[in-house]
């Protein structure tokens, strides 16, 4: 072999380690980009109420601002977020089951408005957070340890809904200068029922009204017998409790309170949607997009026991002008110019 032969060889040879040098630092890089695009765990939250699966005809306002207030903070259902949705129908006892099928799940945070699903997951877990929007004081009910400080898993927002009670029997007998028997339409299967009562005996007093408790089943809802209640007890107004087994019968109890021309206060503007005469409670739809907030901030890494729980600074007064046209009721105007929403 001369000395060309020579060296072409030796040139040959050091391209093919050339090449193979190239194509092993390119495998190299290509390799760091693969395991950094790994796709990110998608978050998965739990969405757990006592009312019914919302339909076209009966849908859940306090959801959908749920979802918007997730949007707004860029969380995209089905795309960066997965949200599990579970009802428990008007059923308490389903609370602590449909909590385990959430944790079988794997979620990141419950949020639930649903003060035995509440509970449940409090009970069933310490370590996956609990975003609560509840109608009770959840210091006085053992949910949290202060408002500043929530402690363990557990934070959110309260709506007052109890606090307020005063409030509606005042504007009720605003709207009814002459009534003075007022009944309590209430399920006498829920645990709060006694406790949701109670708050409304101080102010019936000072304002000298009766009270009448109207009682109905979630296990055997028979509205129709309690307005017959109403009707003998001769109650001339009625106060309609937050329950889910009532939120969902909304629309049979304010024809019911139509037909009996029952002026009908609630504490919810969802019930004045389905025709109930007015409402006052703090602003529905924006506790629901709170607690989006809470749940944005869970997922970045905060605490629960870190983030205080916050208390409604909104509050709407809202009346159904149709439904008092329908009960032959003129609202005094110095009563309705304080309405927040008015249905026409």
């Amino acid at each position: 072999m001369n000395r060309f032969q020579v060296s072409g060889f030796s040139k040959r040879r050091e391209l093919k380690k050339l090449i193979r040098l190239a194509l092993c630092a390119l495998l190299f890089a290509l390799s760091i980009p693969v395991e950094a695009q790994q796709p990110a765990k998608i978050p998965r939250v739990g969405y757990l109420t006592g009312t019914r699966e919302p339909t076209q005809d009966a849908p859940d306002a306090n959801r959908d601002a749920f979802r918007q207030g997730l949007r707004d903070l860029g969380h995209l259902e089905g795309k960066n977020i997965v949200i599990e949705y579970r009802y428990a129908a008007g059923y308490a006892d389903h609370a602590a089951s449909l909590v385990a099928e959430l944790l079988q799940l794997k979620v990141d945070v419950i949020v639930s408005p649903h003060l035995p699903a509440i509970r449940a997951a409090k009970q069933a877990t310490k370590t996956i957070p609990v975003v609560m929007v509840t109608n009770w004081d959840p210091v006085a009910i053992g949910l949290i340890d202060s408002l500043a400080r929530p402690g363990g898993n557990v934070t959110g927002l309260t709506r007052f809904t109890r606090e307020l009670s005063g409030k509606r029997l005042e504007l009720l007998k605003e709207m009814v200068p002459t009534t003075s028997r007022v009944g309590v339409l209430l399920d006498a299967d829920s645990t709060t029922a006694a406790g949701a009562l109670k708050d409304y005996e101080d102010p019936a007093r000072a304002l000298k009204l009766t009270l009448q408790p109207l009682k109905v089943r979630s296990s055997h809802p028979d509205f129709e017998e309690a307005f017959r209640t109403a009707a003998k007890g001769q109650v001339s107004a009625l106060i309609t409790l937050r329950n889910p087994l009532l939120i969902d019968n909304r629309k049979r109890i304010s024809e019911l309170a139509i037909q009996n021309r029952l002026a009908s206060m609630s504490e919810g503007s969802v019930f004045v949607g389905a025709g109930i005469l007015a409402s006052y409670s703090s602003d529905e739809n924006d506790s629901f997009r709170r607690a989006a907030f809470y749940v944005d901030k869970i997922l970045k890494g905060a605490k629960p026991s870190d983030l205080p729980v916050e208390q409604p600074t909104k509050f709407e007064f809202v009346v159904n002008l149709k439904t008092a046209k329908q009960i032959g009721l003129v609202i005094p105007p110095n009563v309705l110019a304080r309405a927040d929403k008015v249905i026409k």
